[in-house]
């Protein structure tokens, strides 16, 4: 079906007429990884994409050209606020307008199906009302920015096991109501300039060949942009007759020749070619990659390190608080800070959503620099660090020219000279960009460490291949280091390890070299590698870790306890096999809390994690990977300078066991979607058991409570109604409060959830002040799919709350069709 939006401009039609087929099919598939095909001829300079969403790292992983490190899709969700998802998406835009990018990869949409989500941190929401509210924002941001936004992974991307192989099995009212729901405010009300087809199959069909991808993606939305796959995504020639229009990466694909021979003897019609060659030019014209555009003017330019910031304030959640926040500066004298995380702090997930940030500042460094003069400790208490840790810069000197860093090499096989780099880091990745990985025979990294502490280390390197580490000349480390074909994706950003054991003494330099063997390096691995040289925990006595803490705690008047994962355990590629934090953390909590009472516990996670302690700690707070300005945004909420903005954005469970909706696993190559429209709060609701914490939960210093509801008492199928609220701030200090408006609809004669989420607004009130706060409402909502949208007329109820279950007020509302 023709798309009701397709371009017609004629600027656009007249350079499609002067290409040639074989240029047709040319600009279909990229260049490279990360650029589309230039063609002088009709003046098309290449365009640029880029890893995102929360951040733009650019054509290169390389730390010379740090990246804006933004919170997380999980803290940003935390917020409740499209106003600050638009922001955001602004504010990725001008970063990606300072690198020359013209299209970010994001925002990742995909719902939290399962706590055990492997990419949970890089999503949104468990709600698809949530989702597409945020994700039209943030993409309404970007676009206004001048820069394409990308709404991925279409669809029911939701897991990482199996995720290039697994069919999704979902039945049509289970992938309208949510996966679908997610995207289309994004595409319908933003305009998404592209749209990023998923890895997996859906009901059979491979997404790069489903026919979801026309309807409704464009057949009913009016798409009009780009369908761009995922990285590797496209793997037939069946795929371009579906409306999937741009393969990556380039330059190989299986398109290119046998497309052309496809149109040439009659099997595609060179109006499919041509259809998709249009998108591609109109995204060119908007991004101004065709003569005579330019992109649009930023008109929404944000300070990004300021809005980092507060958005890390935004998302941080308070779960629990025992009358012990915020703490008052002036009566501190002692602060015990514990745990790996605080000093080592996650400020982002793994995988292809990593930037590089020019610092981050961890909870220590921020609550020092918010405390002058008070006694900060610090105490490890339990080891979360996994893998290989690269070497600090300031305990690196260049070998060549003495100042701080290291000297990469590629050489040949008679030893000369490829590319010579001066690096800033030992964990390099280079993936895109002009590096001779295939021509190569070696890759050279070396660097004089002088050690910061005296002692036994563990000192190796992180890789897939071959690989030789010297220290003073002296071969430390000899191995061919593998990973399975399917664990390759995973491997490259969190790579097999090998490290050995080396007496070091504060102040003394060492040489070290690493030598990697590219030879016989084939497919993803001529183009693209990574590494790490650094350092992984010695068998430190656990209990004395904790004994210390505990002692520590003891001392000081307060104790902050940071717990949280690791790069090992969130990250793109595979699911989670625990939602238990790793290590020995939990008995920390435990014997902080014995030792000192005024105990807050402070969560470091990208996703839900079990917190069996919860009920005994004075306060409980979620930062989320909280961006480079973490520590900052900690240290204001902690002593009251900024309210804990945040409500959860998907439930949070007691125990694993209790979890209705968990495996990510899927039976002979399929995943069952058996659970239908009922996941998240929804199937929380359905198995009538409670979790630790409920969807849209969290609180904030002020009290502020939702006094009464005013609701149209009825409305036609297909109407937007207004929901008001009334609230009242009964506290002496400024507040937020998130109103939240559920439907019920008792008696249906369709299967629907116990209530479901139709409406949201985040509202700042002032001391003592009352406020009235609309909530849109749309009947499409109430709605339910069943071969089209259908409405059953009658009465539904709207809870009006703060979470799923804390809903002091109703209305009725009489819906007709």
């Amino acid at each position: 079906m023709t798309n009701p939006a397709a371009p017609t401009d004629t600027q656009l039609g007249d350079a499609l007429a002067a290409l040639s087929l074989e240029e047709k099919v040319q600009l279909l598939t990229g260049r490279d990884f990360w650029t589309t095909w230039p063609l002088d001829r009709i003046g098309l300079r290449r365009i640029l994409v880029s890893d995102g969403p929360s951040g733009v790292r650019g054509e290169t992983w390389d730390e010379r050209d740090p990246s804006l490190n933004l919170p997380s899709a999980t803290a940003l969700a935390s917020s409740w606020d499209p106003a600050i998802a638009r922001r955001y998406g602004a504010a990725a835009a001008v970063e990606a307008r300072r690198k020359g990018v013209d299209v970010v990869l994001g925002p990742t949409i995909n719902l939290h199906r399962s706590p055990l989500g492997g990419r949970h941190f890089e999503c949104f929401s468990e709600d698809p009302v949530l989702t597409a509210d945020l994700a039209a924002a943030y993409v309404q941001g970007v676009q206004v920015n001048g820069v394409g936004a990308t709404p991925k992974h279409y669809i029911a991307n939701d897991f990482e096991t199996e995720r290039f192989t697994v069919d999704v099995r979902a039945d049509d009212r289970t992938l309208r109501e949510l996966y679908l729901l997610a995207f289309e405010k994004a595409v319908v009300q933003a305009r998404a300039w592209l749209v990023m087809s998923s890895y997996n199959s859906i009901n059979g069909t491979t997404a790069s060949e489903n026919p979801l991808l026309e309807t409704p993606l464009n057949s009913e939305w009016g798409f009009d942009g780009v369908v761009i796959s995922d990285w590797t995504g496209v793997r037939s020639l069946e795929s371009a007759r579906a409306s999937q229009d741009l393969v990556m990466p380039g330059p190989q694909g299986p398109w290119g020749d046998a497309l052309v021979a496809a149109v040439r003897a009659g099997e595609i019609d060179e109006s499919v070619v041509d259809r998709k060659v249009l998108r591609i030019l109109l995204l060119a014209q908007r991004v101004g990659a065709l003569p005579g555009t330019q992109p649009a003017e930023p008109v929404l330019v944000e300070d990004g390190v300021a809005l980092a910031r507060e958005a890390a304030v935004e998302g941080t959640v308070l779960l629990e608080n025992r009358g012990e926040l915020p703490w008052d500066a002036s009566t501190l004298r002692s602060v015990a800070v514990i745990g790996n995380n605080a000093s080592a702090a996650r400020t982002q997930g793994g995988g292809s959503a990593t930037v590089i940030p020019a610092y981050t500042v961890s909870p220590l460094e921020g609550l020092r620099a918010a405390l002058p003069g008070v006694d900060v400790s610090y105490s490890v208490g339990a080891v979360v660090q996994d893998g290989v840790a690269e070497l600090p810069l300031r305990e690196l000197t260049h070998p060549v020219s003495g100042v701080p860093g290291l000297q990469a090499r590629f050489l040949a096989e008679d030893g000369a000279e490829l590319l010579v780099e001066d690096r800033r880091s030992s964990n390099l990745v280079y993936f895109g960009g002009d590096a001779p990985i295939e021509a190569g025979a070696e890759f050279e990294l070396t660097t004089r460490w002088t050690p910061s502490d005296s002692g036994v280390v563990r000192l190796g390197v992180g890789l897939i291949g071959t690989v030789r580490l010297y220290v003073d000349d002296e071969v430390l480390v000899d191995e061919r280091l593998r990973t399975s074909d399917a664990a390759l994706g995973a491997a490259f950003t969190n790579p097999p390890t090998a490290t050995a054991e080396v007496q070091v003494t504060a102040g003394t330099p060492v040489d070290l070299r690493l030598v990697y063997d590219l030879r016989r390096r084939t497919g993803f691995g001529a183009r693209a590698m990574s590494l790490r040289l650094g350092t992984r925990p010695t068998g430190a006595d656990a209990d004395a870790l904790i004994a210390e803490a505990a002692r520590a705690a003891a001392a000081a008047d307060v104790a902050l306890v940071v717990v949280g994962t690791n790069s090992i355990v969130e990250s793109e590629g595979y699911d989670r096999s625990t939602l238990a934090l790793p290590g020995r953390q939990d008995d920390l909590v435990r014997a902080v809390v014995a030792a000192n009472p005024r105990t807050v516990v402070l969560v470091n996670a990208g996703a839900p994690v079990l917190l069996p302690w919860r009920d005994d700690v004075a306060a409980l707070l979620l930062g989320w990977f909280g961006g480079q300005e973490f520590g900052n945004a900690v240290a204001e909420v902690l002593l009251g300078v900024a309210e804990p903005g945040g409500r959860l954005p998907t439930t949070w469970p007691a125990a694993e066991a209790d979890v209705p909706v968990l495996s990510c696993t899927p039976v002979d190559g399929a995943l069952e979607y058996a659970e239908g429209i009922h996941i998240g709060y929804r199937a929380w609701l359905k198995e009538d058991t409670a979790p630790a914490y409920w969807f849209g939960s969290g609180r904030g210093y002020a009290q502020i409570d939702l006094t009464g509801v005013e609701a149209p008492a009825d409305a036609r199928a297909g109407e937007v109604v207004t929901v008001t609220v009334e609230v009242v701030n009964r506290s002496d200090r400024d507040g937020k409060q998130v109103v939240q408006v559920y439907a019920e609809r008792p008696g249906s004669v369709v299967d629907r959830p116990v209530r479901w989420l139709v409406g949201s607004a985040p509202v700042r009130v002032p001391a003592g002040a009352t406020a009235s706060v609309p909530v849109e409402l749309h009947t499409r909502l109430l709605a339910h799919w069943a071969d089209g949208w259908q409405y059953e007329p009658g009465a539904y109820r709207l809870r009006v709350g703060t979470s799923a279950v804390d809903l002091p007020l109703e209305a009725t509302l009489d819906l007709g069709v």
